[in-house]
């Protein structure tokens, strides 16, 4: 699906709501739909898109002008003062131009401060929650193949990690190593923080790195992905360090049978909490429930966390083209976890995995 059918699919749902127009404000979601996204902190904001039934209109400062020009070339750039008071200033204008009165607002990313700014020249605002998210969840040709060199480098990276690491690295130097091999093969970021977690620590699902080295007779959580053309990767993999004991033996074979459950039976059609119901029941029934305190998986994309969630309480349905992780993990605080995680995308029949990386998790140096 090329920019020009999102943004019309996305004007059929608001002409579903009742709504003359939206503002697009959430990052990714004005990358999805125009081709400019810039990161931004928390409490700046780029631009705004403002989609009506026959105008898509991008709002932005000088900053980011010359950018917006060339990732956004089908849209009519308005220029702005920077920052709200910009926007504030030229919104009721720029409604009126248009002939926009009921004008939804993305509820989910906008501030509450920003919100009141924007409601103070402009009363019919209204809160919309995941539209362009709900487009964003099925992959189009083009996204899965991206997301599928993302996936592929983070594997590559995987497989030299386990050749580099050994007893005595911090958790930090790997992650740099890591972090370095990706960027210097193609990569345009790192996905998110990247994950290296011994022993004690890995019983900590999204541990920060530290200082800590690396021990024999310990399990290591390794979680790494890369960025590539704005589309991310998600890997983790557990590995240890000499000869396993007879728990961390235990421990990895349920929670490699737990997800090669969820593997065989993900389906196009099942709801989330089915999906994530395949791996929690092999679990549970080996009476280590309580120590699996998250969900299966989710989905990535332009981020790394998005629709689907497949959690004990979603409802969400599958749908071909749709990319989910699926990662089953134990922990425990006085030793550490185990999680293995991969890739999907749903296909109308069955799956298909994404990810390449080895799980053999015994490494002897």
């Amino acid at each position: 699906m090329n920019k020009k059918a999102r943004v019309e699919r996305l004007r059929q749902m608001l002409n579903e709501r009742g709504l003359d127009a939206i503002l697009i404000t959430q990052p990714q979601n004005s990358l999805y739909l125009s081709g400019f996204g810039p990161s931004v902190q928390p409490d700046e904001i780029a631009g705004a898109l403002l989609l009506t039934e026959d105008d898509s209109i991008l709002m932005t400062s000088f900053i980011y002008l010359e950018q917006a020009e060339r990732e956004a070339p089908e849209f009519w750039l308005f220029k702005v003062e920077r920052g709200d008071e910009g926007i504030v200033k030229a919104l009721p204008g720029l409604l009126e131009e248009v002939g926009a009165r009921r004008v939804g607002f993305e509820a989910e990313h906008l501030t509450f401060a920003r919100y009141q700014k924007w409601a103070s020249v402009w009363s019919e605002l209204v809160a919309t929650s995941g539209l362009v998210e709900e487009l964003r969840a099925i992959k189009d040709q083009d996204e899965i193949e991206a997301i599928r060199k993302a996936v592929a480098l983070a594997d590559e990276s995987y497989a030299y990690l386990c050749e580099y690491i050994r007893p005595g690295l911090t958790e930090r130097e790997v992650a740099w190593e890591a972090e370095v091999y990706m960027r210097q093969r193609g990569a345009e970021k790192i996905a998110f923080d990247l994950i290296i977690a011994g022993g004690p620590n890995g019983a900590m699902p999204h541990a920060t790195t530290t200082e800590r080295a690396l021990r024999e007779g310990e399990p290591i959580v390794i979680d790494i992905g890369a960025g590539v053309e704005s589309y991310h990767s998600d890997l983790t993999r557990t590995i240890y360090l000499g000869e396993p004991d007879a728990k961390f033996q235990e421990i990895y074979a349920l929670v490699r049978k737990a997800q090669d459950s969820a593997l065989a039976g993900i389906r196009a059609g099942m709801r989330g909490k089915k999906v994530d119901g395949l791996a929690r029941q092999v679990i549970e029934e080996a009476g280590y429930g309580e120590y699996f305190g998250h969900g299966l998986g989710h989905g990535v994309g332009l981020a790394v966390h998005e629709k689907p969630r497949a959690t004990q309480t979603s409802e969400e349905e599958l749908q071909p083209g749709m990319i989910l992780t699926v990662e089953p993990g134990i922990y425990f605080s006085d030793w550490g976890g185990v999680r293995i995680e991969d890739m999907v995308v749903v296909r109308e029949e069955g799956m298909e995995v994404l990810t390449k990386a080895s799980k053999e998790p015994i490494l002897l140096r």
